[in-house]
């Protein structure tokens, strides 16, 4: 038999798709190896594997015999429970993609979420269901948890299912924060979250049959990318429906965890618990997430009383914990420099404003490439040409690599607001306030916040001085999330605006006049 030349041989197409895994077909496997093995717990039941992949079948074939196929969008507005794990996973055994609603955003913000990726179906909590009166979803069939959801589930098959398609084919979509007001929904595949899975396990040293802990909305990749992440291994999955403080130490005084999250805004408050209740965690390796958003004394706390060092996290819905997440916070640490570390398995360069790869030590955009990242915005051209220029995604974060290899922090190339772990950018509030005529301009900035590490102030120039705080701030309460509604209101002249040789405002030179001004000067709201 004579030697094939690679260069001209080409394998059949089976061999490529023998060469990718779904998530489906991953955790089916983890149901093969572990079937009596817990999977996912709450604080009222625990299901295990061969449990978990029943239920999933059958609400597979409820969707299947409604009429539903391959690329099929199925929304879900729910707080954190075990139902939220088995509408990923049907949907990742049939090629649904999951469009994971953000329940704290407004009617608008949701009305557009729903519109923009046009669901064949719904799954809602019943506690949840008077949002729905504002949304487009009336003609969807509905699955209510708390509801018809467990009758619906106990009528359906329990046939095996799992369909075989591309790896590049979506899972789920995750919205972030856009520029101009309303969210994108960012598209992760199969093959994204494989990836995404293999990353953090071998970077954070997460071992096979570990816990994970999920409080952090499932709407949110902290959630979403790691629970799937422990389910294709064979691991267990607590979920914690959001921030229950006495729950999660419940849960650290129990078992022993690899990683346990913990988000700005609330660390401040858990060191409080841990030191009322006194509490003697059972071990955990590794802590946190974003401590750029975290006072320091923060993380020393936490870190010393936890007895754990801090993950030193850098990434983004579009990436995952990749591209720099690394180099852990030492316990007990207060240093002001957090240099990251870049992460494996993904290409990570800091480029100019021609795309051109910058020196060591000169501040860059960063620039990467790799299996962990998303498919795009869904139905969103304009921006995926823009972010995408050059096969690469492009974030959007500007950082400086040091003499060491290591990454420093330096910007955003957008103007954004980081608050408690969420985007927000100017456009979103300016939009909402300028609805009302009596606004002339309205300028939204950050301010540095010791809880959420940073919160939207607005400044105003009204025509009408009948025009206050109490009107503004019930508009924004109507069309925006609570996170994204300002904290302070200044009400200024046209003239008092700092505006460039070109007119455009400078953004940060309002932030400093907030640094110089007291609290109570600033018309807190």
């Amino acid at each position: 038999m004579g030697v094939i030349a690679l260069s001209t041989y080409t394998p059949p197409p089976q061999v490529f798709q023998a060469g990718y895994a779904t998530v489906g077909e991953l955790s089916a496997s983890s149901v093969r190896s572990n079937p009596n093995h817990v999977a996912v717990v709450d604080a009222k039941r625990a299901l295990s594997y061969a449990e978990l992949d029943d239920r999933t079948n059958r609400l597979a074939n409820h969707w299947r015999a409604d009429g539903l196929t391959h690329g099929d969008r199925v929304a879900i507005l729910a707080t954190n429970c075990i139902e939220y794990v088995e509408v990923e996973i049907a949907a990742a055994k049939l090629g649904l993609v999951v469009a994971a609603l953000n329940w704290r955003l407004g009617a608008r913000e949701l009305a557009h979420s729903v519109s923009l990726v046009e669901p064949s179906a719904l799954v809602v909590a019943e506690s949840l269901r008077a949002q729905l009166s504002e949304l487009p979803v009336a003609e969807l069939p509905t699955l209510g948890i708390g509801g018809n959801y467990e009758e619906t589930l106990s009528s359906a098959s329990s046939a095996p299912v799992l369909e075989s398609f591309d790896a590049e084919s979506g899972l789920i979509i995750l919205y972030t924060s856009g520029t101009t007001g309303l969210p994108k929904g960012a598209l992760i595949s199969h093959r994204a979250m494989v990836a995404r899975g293999m990353a953090y396990t071998s970077e954070l040293n997460i071992s096979r049959y570990s816990r994970f802990v999920a409080w952090a909305p499932m709407y949110h990749m902290a959630s979403t990318d790691h629970l799937l992440a422990h389910l294709m291994r064979g691991g267990v999955v607590h979920v914690v429906d959001g921030y229950q403080p006495d729950e999660l130490v419940d849960i650290l005084e129990a078992h022993e965890l690899d990683w346990f999250i913990l988000m700005p805004g609330m660390v401040a408050d858990f060191c409080r618990v841990l030191k009322a209740r006194n509490a003697k965690p059972r071990g955990v390796d590794l802590i946190g997430a974003m401590p750029d958003l975290i006072p320091r004394e923060e993380i020393a706390e936490v870190t010393t009383l936890l007895d754990a060092p801090f993950l030193n996290s850098f990434g983004a819905t579009e990436t995952g914990l990749a591209p720099a997440t690394g180099s852990p916070i030492e316990i007990g640490s207060t240093s002001e420099r957090l240099p990251k570390r870049q992460t494996a398995f993904c290409d990570v360069r800091l480029v100019d404003a021609d795309d051109t790869e910058v020196p060591v030590g000169t501040p860059g955009e960063v620039s990467i490439s790799g299996p962990t990242l998303f498919s795009g915005y869904w139905n969103n051209d304009v921006t995926n040409l823009a972010d995408f220029r050059g096969g690469r995604f492009h974030m959007g974060d500007v950082m400086r690599r040091n003499g060491d290899g290591t990454l420093e922090y330096v910007d955003r190339v957008k103007y954004m607001i980081k608050s408690g772990g969420e985007n927000i950018y100017p456009a979103e509030i300016e939009t909402v306030v300028t609805q009302d005529d009596r606004v002339t301009t309205a300028v939204v900035v950050r301010k540095p916040d010791e809880r959420w590490g940073e919160v939207p102030v607005l400044f105003v120039v009204r025509r009408d001085t009948s025009l206050n705080e109490d009107t503004l701030l019930a508009l924004c309460a109507r069309d925006l999330s609570s996170y994204k509604r300002p904290k302070a209101i200044w009400f200024i002249d046209d003239a008092e605006l700092p505006r460039s040789t070109t007119g455009k405002i400078q953004r940060h030179v309002l932030e400093e006049r907030i640094a110089n001004r007291a609290p109570t000067d600033m018309g807190p709201v």
